[in-house]
């Protein structure tokens, strides 16, 4: 553009007072084709500006949605999560965030949601993200390392009942969501923390999801365990045995399916009741719902079926029917993730299909 002027500029001579209509012709001239020149700059200044600032609006929108899959977003929303202390607002998407219940685990992976910091020696394989690298480990499921945790520097500390004893010395370190699962109503308790987490993480669309995949399968279930008998909920743990209502965490099998107890006696405490084999052979249950201690947490010991294989269950209806149904090891660590909703139900579903 600048090329325009550059004739007009030399054709005018200052010193040539002789000439003045030639000095003026080129000089409006230059003037002119200047003033075209900087308005052409200027638009073109303008519209790059536009370009470059829509350019980086797209990357920075793309960098946050980026972020928001990674939860590594700065976000300035916030949620209300319902704890067992009570609503305690959080920003969406902390991170890094430290985790010590593998039943929030499992949920969060299935949410596809990363967790930065993990318990030690946890026994499931399905507590973590498909495509999120290893967290690091800060303690156990029963102690925290608060040396660790404070290197870290966590935005949020997450916990359910093993750690829950411990909320004070994890409050001071970083704001801390005791999320325990209320066994006496676990359905409820799981569906409420399951929607929580999606809130917490921007995936509810995904936990919406995952609830309709369990209470799906719950609905079957259902319709295949009415008037199928009643049932006993029983641990074996190496060859000692204990029963459970249900107010306990395995208390769905009753309350959420609705098989009836055999027995509406039995103690509600943590560790479940200890009964014996004249018990089970007295009671005769129709169903048997056995979980395996001793295989959950890896311990090298009979399995449950071979402690249970004697002449005492033997006598059981349970028995005798083939109507013994073995939960998963996450009925045990996770009871009320996601995985152990599915797992449990779908071992169920299939062994009242058979039913004859």
């Amino acid at each position: 553009m600048s090329t325009n002027t550059l004739p007009a500029t030399h054709s005018a001579n200052p010193s040539s007072s002789k000439r003045p209509a030639l000095f003026k012709r080129p000089l409006l001239t230059a003037i002119t084709a200047t003033l075209f020149a900087s308005i052409g700059l200027v638009g073109c200044t303008s519209s790059n500006d536009t370009e470059l600032n829509n350019s980086k609006k797209e990357s920075n929108t793309a960098d946050a949605s980026l972020n928001v899959a990674n939860n590594d977003a700065v976000s300035v929303a916030t949620v209300d999560v319902d704890t067992v202390k009570g609503k305690v607002t959080l920003a969406m998407n902390p991170s890094p965030i430290v985790v010590y219940d593998m039943t929030l685990m499992q949920d969060l992976a299935a949410l596809d949601v990363a967790v930065d910091g993990k318990p030690s020696g946890l026994h499931l394989d399905n507590l973590q993200s498909k495509n999120q690298p290893d967290p690091k480990e800060v303690g156990t499921v029963f102690e925290p390392d608060l040396e660790a945790l404070n290197a870290m520097q966590p935005q949020a500390i997450l916990v359910g009942s093993r750690m829950a004893e411990k909320y004070n010395a994890l409050s001071s370190i970083a704001p801390t969501l005791d999320m325990s699962i209320d066994t006496a109503d676990i359905y409820e308790s799981s569906k409420q923390r399951l929607h929580d987490l999606g809130a917490l993480f921007g995936k509810s669309e995904q936990a919406l999801k995952l609830q309709q995949n369990i209470d799906g399968l719950i609905e079957q279930t259902q319709a295949l365990t009415k008037n199928k008998g009643n049932g006993l909920v029983v641990m074996v743990n190496g060859n000692k045995l204990s029963a459970y209502g249900d107010k306990s965490r395995f208390g769905f099998v009753h309350t959420v399916l609705g098989v009836p107890m055999v027995d509406s006696k039995i103690e509600d405490a943590r560790h479940g009741q200890p009964v014996s084999f004249e018990y089970l052979q007295k009671t005769n249950p129709d169903w048997l719902f056995v979980i395996d201690r001793s295989a959950a947490i890896g311990e090298d010991s009979a399995g449950a079926q071979a402690v249970l294989d004697n002449p005492l269950v033997a006598q059981t209806t349970a028995w005798k029917k083939d109507q013994v149904v073995y939960l998963s090891p996450d009925s045990y660590l996770a009871f009320g993730g996601y995985n152990q909703w599915i797992q449990d139900l779908t071992a169920i579903k299939t062994a009242f299909s058979a039913a004859q």
